[in-house]
């Protein structure tokens, strides 16, 4: 068999092997296959933290649209997400090119985005130097496009890493993604910094230079997936790798050849999305709404308020690791539910320091860290238990069921959550919050399938270092 990217067999495991004890030891992950298949969620999260900062500023600066607007406009990606990436996470499913399931949706999706996206900048410096009707209908054609076009390759590109590494791995690869893509939203800031530090706040702006450095990255991400990344090889060493280490298969074949879940395993399929929608609903409120809860009700500057969520994801970033690395020991479940435990609790915990005080203090920065380590634990664990219930011949379309549910989540939250501050008061922002993310642990309780299955090892084989 060939070998893989390290030089040797792409599975780096040990588990063909037995310890002194008479245990099996179990596999280890192949972290420089990981990183590679990383850079093609890097290039998705650059474009997006580009997207999420930018386009706003064009919608209301340059076409001077109202928030109401520029709000729907915004929220249509979200709107899209819910049927493309079911949609091409499936299609992708029953790809069978020379390059694989994945790499051919990578490719195609990148460079038209890429192209896409130098036109969106010159439309909108056209506006800008004579407004006309056409142009901000062209704009916004070409902005549907785009989304388009990066909805068909997010499931493909997310379902890679699922692909390429053996189950009892997937939170620890899943961690190495949700890092490679905080790196790409860093690059996408630092380089932010750099063209536009000092940019006058008054005449237009324009962004075709930062636009083309964001689609370069992307491109550049999507070749090193491409070039480095052979699936169908991949693929062959997966079959084996399986083929010695049966698991209990939980989905089995119709006579169609189509994958069919057990009903246990089908209704802890439904529970565990509906969990996910809950945490993304509390969490999501919180991400849109927070900078403008802490000025009404601590006081606080945009900027001031911009640190706390640093903080938080930062919290994030440094849990990734550490998180997946304890799931694959105590399992995804308890991991995810000490998440959800935690953040409930941290919410709730600024729900009741706003009814002592209107004060910020530093110490809120230790919540937010918390904040931070909790959701790192929910979001690491949480696709790997969506895939772990399927057949590698349909993990494109479970990745999709997983965006679909978090993605309506993050439609619905942002226009409830505000309607509730705007009817009830902004005080209610931390309960509405702690209240979802609350009830999606009850939701995991039911949830009885979909965890790691991890032979323990001993001494030094327990360390699981490749």
């Amino acid at each position: 068999m060939a070998n893989g990217p390290t030089g040797r067999t792409g599975l780096t495991s040990d588990s063909t092997e037995t310890t002194n004890g008479g245990a099996t030891a179990s596999p280890t992950l192949n972290t420089r296959r990981t990183i590679l298949v990383g850079f093609a969620f890097l290039s998705i999260c650059a474009f997006w933290q580009m997207y999420n900062s930018v386009i706003p500023l064009m919608l209301t600066n340059t076409f001077h649209l109202n928030e109401t607007w520029s709000g729907v406009i915004m929220a249509a990606d979200n709107v899209l997400g819910l049927f493309l990436l079911p949609l091409f996470g499936a299609i992708s499913d029953r790809c069978h090119s020379r390059l694989g399931k994945r790499r051919p949706f990578l490719l195609g999706g990148t460079i038209l985005a890429a192209i896409l996206m130098l036109v969106l900048p010159l439309i909108d410096n056209a506006y800008a130097a004579v407004p006309s009707d056409a142009k901000m209908v062209g704009f916004i054609v070409v902005l549907g496009l785009l989304l388009i076009a990066m909805g068909t390759y997010r499931s493909p590109a997310v379902a890679l890493m699922p692909d390429v590494t053996p189950k009892p791995l997937r939170s620890k690869g899943n961690a190495v993604i949700n890092l490679m893509g905080a790196v790409g939203g860093i690059i996408y800031l630092l380089v932010a910094a750099v063209l536009y530090h000092g940019e006058s706040s008054t005449g237009h702006v324009s962004y075709v230079t930062l636009f083309a450095v964001v689609a370069g990255i992307m491109l550049v991400g999507t070749f090193i997936v491409t070039g480095t990344i052979h699936e169908r090889q991949i693929e062959t060493e997966m079959r084996q790798w399986e083929a010695e280490h049966p698991e209990e298969d939980l989905a089995t074949a119709d006579g169609s050849g189509h994958e069919v879940l057990p009903t246990p395993v089908r209704r802890s399929l439904i529970f565990l999305l509906f969990s996910i929608a809950l945490w993304f609903v509390g969490y999501n409120a919180i991400e849109t709404w927070f900078t403008t809860y802490a000025h009404h009700e601590w006081g606080m500057s945009l900027g001031s308020a911009s640190i706390c969520l640093t903080v938080a994801t930062v919290g994030a970033i440094i849990s990734y690791i550490p998180v997946g690395a304890i799931a694959s020991s105590v399992g995804r479940k308890k991991t995810i539910m000490f998440g959800v435990v935690l953040l409930a609790a941290c919410f709730f915990a600024g729900f009741v320091y706003t009814l002592v005080t209107h004060v910020f203090h530093p110490a809120l920065y230790i919540l937010f860290a918390l904040v931070g380590v909790a959701w790192a634990s929910i979001n690491v664990n949480s696709l790997p238990m969506v895939v772990e219930m399927c057949k590698g011949s349909d993990i494109g379309k479970f990745t999709g069921y997983y965006y679909t549910f978090s993605m309506a989540a993050q439609t619905i939250t942002p226009i409830a959550a505000g309607w509730l501050l705007r009817n009830v008061g902004y005080i209610s922002l931390f309960p509405y919050a702690a209240c979802f993310v609350a009830l999606s642990f009850v939701t995991m309780v039911f949830v009885r399938h979909g965890d790691s299955k991890v032979a323990r090892a001993r001494g030094l084989d327990a360390l699981n270092v490749e």
